[in-house]
């Protein structure tokens, strides 16, 4: 059974083609449960969750990734998010692959924030704020500057002095870290927020006409990174799945909540993907997409990199 270690996923990921797998996927269709999560609070107040997600394509692949998210782990020089996914061949059931879960996860993020812009934001998207300092921000770069023709990236981290830019730069991304968050947001294009949050950092008043804002990093109802204004400002509101946001994850549980909105307002990729007329209607709109994760992205992504494995060894 072939194992895809770290190195090897990085070495493999290709956002063009982790795009297209999840735009397939999501066209497709597949079986779903919803993410199982189990989690303990340290002595310390830190919560530390260990997560399942599942997904079967009938007669192709199915899999699960069991991953941990521990996030004093970088005080231990351990990474934050930890994990194993097991791939299996959908017409005998056999196991065929596993792959690092951590690595998985954050190209996966990555490429499904970017698949989002490339079907919401502006075609012509050239400046990109990225808030956040943890192991998926770089990767959220890279895929957007993927996607859209991006010309200036501004970094904002609540500890600027965390961030290190020169890896992208030697890469050829235009990397500036920025420690003005309001000014950078309103000059963005696309705001893509991957911090554990749990009271807004982005407000609405910042954001320009025609801003596209990608919502990654809560993933529990407590955790929010944009506030009911921005919210509000957009008029239409994309998930990615149903199953692992509206009654999870903050920026979407809240507002419901609040009255802003009800769980069917709510546009998932799955019609996205099928029906392009429900996506952005003009130039100036401002377009609001929160990101939930979803075991079905795990498997298309995790296909893909198997699938190329073959043909690059």
């Amino acid at each position: 059974m072939q194992h895809l270690d770290a190195d090897r996923i990085h070495a493999l990921a290709d956002y063009p083609g982790l795009i297209a797998a999840l735009k397939a996927i999501n066209r497709r269709g597949v079986d779903v449960l919803d993410r199982m999560l189990l989690g303990q609070t340290t002595a310390t107040g830190t919560q530390n969750d260990w997560l399942l997600l599942p997904a079967w394509t009938y007669d192709s692949y199915f899999g699960i990734k069991l991953v941990s998210v521990f996030p004093d782990n970088p005080a231990r020089d351990l990474p934050a998010v930890q994990g194993l996914y097991a791939l299996f061949e959908g017409k005998t059931g056999a196991a065929i692959a596993t792959l690092d879960g951590a690595a998985l996860t954050l190209v996966k993020t990555a490429a499904n924030s970017a698949m989002a812009a490339d079907l919401l934001s502006r075609p012509n998207a050239a400046t990109l704020l990225v808030c956040g300092g943890g192991a998926l921000a770089p990767h959220l770069i890279a895929a957007h500057c993927a996607t859209r023709p991006i010309r200036r990236v501004l970094w904002w981290n609540r500890r600027p002095e965390t961030l290190d830019a020169a890896p992208l730069r030697a890469r050829g991304l235009p990397v500036e870290i920025t420690t003005d968050l309001a000014a950078a947001a309103r000059q963005a294009d696309i705001i893509s927020t991957a911090t554990r949050a749990t009271a807004p950092i982005i407000l609405g008043a910042w954001l320009k006409p025609g801003c596209h804002l990608d919502l990654v990093g809560g993933y529990l109802p407590d955790m929010r990174e944009a506030d009911d204004n921005a919210f509000i400002r957009a008029p239409r509101h994309y998930i990615d799945a149903r199953l692992t946001t509206i009654d999870v994850v903050g920026d979407v549980c809240q507002p419901i909540a609040a009255g802003l909105a009800t769980a069917g307002d709510f546009i998932d990729m799955f019609d996205l993907n099928r029906d392009g007329a429900s996506g952005r209607q003009s130039a100036d709109e401002i377009t609001w997409f929160k990101s939930g994760g979803g075991g079905h992205e795990d498997l298309a992504v995790a296909q893909y990199l198997f699938e190329r494995s073959g043909t690059m060894s």
